[in-house]
């Protein structure tokens, strides 16, 4: 269940940093509202998780899940441009993310 948790609270990491982008340093209030309503729920996730997987494990998987679904938020819909070579790193990072959980004891 910790790891379903994690995966959820990376997701919702990259919803709060989109929000952050958008929030125009926070002079538009739903952006800002997104922002802070996804930071809690992302923060309170990754401390449940915490709890059954180890801090750098868990810390890692958190911000590779966040950080590669944000530069995909990015690519499509046209803030990010889009190249094979981003395509396979992104391909890359997620591998690890995975490689993390399958080497997890």
């Amino acid at each position: 269940m910790a790891w379903v948790i994690l995966i959820i609270s990376g997701v919702f990491e990259a919803i709060w940093a989109v929000a952050l982008g958008k929030s125009e340093g926070f002079t538009k209030l739903v952006p800002s509202l997104v922002f802070v309503g996804g930071l809690i729920i992302s923060m309170i996730g990754l401390a449940w998780a915490m709890r059954d997987i180890p801090t750098g494990t868990a810390y890692a998987v958190w911000v590779g899940i966040g950080a590669s679904l944000a530069v995909t938020y990015g690519m499509v819909f046209g803030a990010e441009s889009i190249s094979w070579m981003k395509v396979l790193l992104l391909t890359g990072l997620l591998g690890c993310i995975v490689g993390l959980k399958l080497v997890e004891s």
